[in-house]
């Protein structure tokens, strides 16, 4: 099954994310769920980080929240809202 997870930061967090940056990139290579996509969401100058969007494939989403609750952005708590939603791939562009 996939599901997205959007989460939007709190205000002025780009230093906080910056400096919290390498110990999420090295969490998400310990991902038990498959990362299909990941990035950061932008305000409209496609530069300023102000959130994060995740697209992963696992069991259920019971095993992504856990995940997601345990991610160090999270546990810094960059993210002001975290949501997660199942998701149906519908065109596979590889």
């Amino acid at each position: 099954m996939h599901f997205t997870v959007y989460c939007l930061d709190h205000p002025n967090m780009v230093e906080r994310r910056l400096q919290n940056y390498d110990a999420h990139k090295a969490y998400l290579q310990t991902a038990p769920v498959k990362t299909l996509i990941s990035g950061p969401l932008t305000k409209s100058d496609g530069q300023t980080m102000i959130g994060s969007f995740f697209l992963y494939e696992a069991d259920g989403i019971e095993e992504i929240q856990k995940f997601v609750d345990t991610d160090p952005f999270n546990k810094a708590r960059i993210w002001a809202s975290v949501d997660i939603r199942p998701f149906i791939k519908r065109v596979d562009i590889r």
